[in-house]
């Protein structure tokens, strides 16, 4: 079992302990592939963990980018958060129903607006649920609260920042993509995009960072996995995926680790793979 840090991964059995805290909140996070015809805040809605709102990716994203669920301005994050209820002085538990995906996406979220004080659900709901655990179709009482972001600029990295590190390889870039996307094998499931890797990254699919129960391995097991993949840990890390969500898989486990030094690529894949104008490599790292 994971060590319950409220600032990175807490336990099922952590959460069921403070559920009743006043400062505790909590938010479904699930998001699925476009192609996997489901409806998440459907599921939401017929139950999720006693007290939970409903986080949209894609709707608390910005909304002038053609990319998907690109971060958020500001003031609507802030806008949002205040909608749900969440805000200074709140813990925060994110979870989502496939165990450990999306999620993660929500902790980085959080963490470039400046709030420590949140953490992913290990397992998620999945694990929840196979323990018996209460769940809930009630929509929660909301009370206001103010949140005060001071974003966190070196957790974010655009295309052109991604383009510098890789040409100068001042980064270790890592892509948590499936290995036959990162070698180009199988064409991206978004149309129009390349296939193929960002020159110099190395692959560290995402789900090979998890147990069978989409609890995440300890730090110990993650850091090899990380260096028997070609990673560097002696740079900074740029995490990276298909459109940034599983990129924050990468990116928590390397929280867990001890490495502060990692920053996410939020156009990922999405971005890279349109872009006629930078370099798209194939096959192994």
């Amino acid at each position: 079992m994971a060590q319950d840090d409220p600032g990175t991964l807490v336990s099922t059995d952590w959460l069921a302990q403070h559920l009743k805290d006043p400062d505790l909140r909590i938010l479904d996070a699930s998001w699925h592939m476009p192609d996997a015809g489901r409806d998440a805040r459907a599921e939401y809605e017929a139950g999720h963990i006693p007290g939970a709102r409903f986080f949209d990716i894609d709707e608390i994203s910005d909304a002038r980018s053609d990319l998907p669920h690109m971060v958020p301005p500001v003031e609507k994050f802030m806008s949002r958060m205040r909608s749900l209820g969440v805000g200074d002085g709140h813990q925060v538990v994110v979870y989502d129903s496939t165990g450990l995906f999306s999620a993660a996406r929500v902790w980085w979220l959080f963490r470039l607006m400046g709030q420590d004080n949140i953490a992913v659900l290990d397992g998620g709901l999945p694990k929840w649920q196979a323990e018996g655990r209460e769940i809930e179709d009630m929509a929660p009482v909301i009370r206001d609260r103010h949140m005060t972001v001071r974003v966190q600029n070196g957790l974010v990295r655009d295309v052109t920042q991604v383009s510098a590190a890789a040409k100068l390889g001042t980064h270790a870039i890592v892509d948590a993509r499936s290995p036959t996307r990162f070698t180009g094998e199988t064409p991206e499931p978004r149309e129009g995009l390349r296939s193929g890797h960002i020159p110099g990254a190395r692959n560290v699919h995402y789900a090979s960072l998890l147990n069978a129960d989409g609890t995440m391995k300890s730090p110990d097991e993650t850091r090899a996995i990380f260096e028997a993949a070609g990673v560097d840990l002696s740079k900074p890390v740029i995490t990276s995926c298909g459109s940034g969500v599983t990129a924050a898989i990468l990116s928590l486990a390397l929280e867990r680790m001890g490495k502060a030094d990692h920053s996410l690529y939020d156009g990922s894949w999405a971005e890279w793979g349109q872009f006629p104008t930078v370099p798209v490599a194939t096959g192994e790292a």
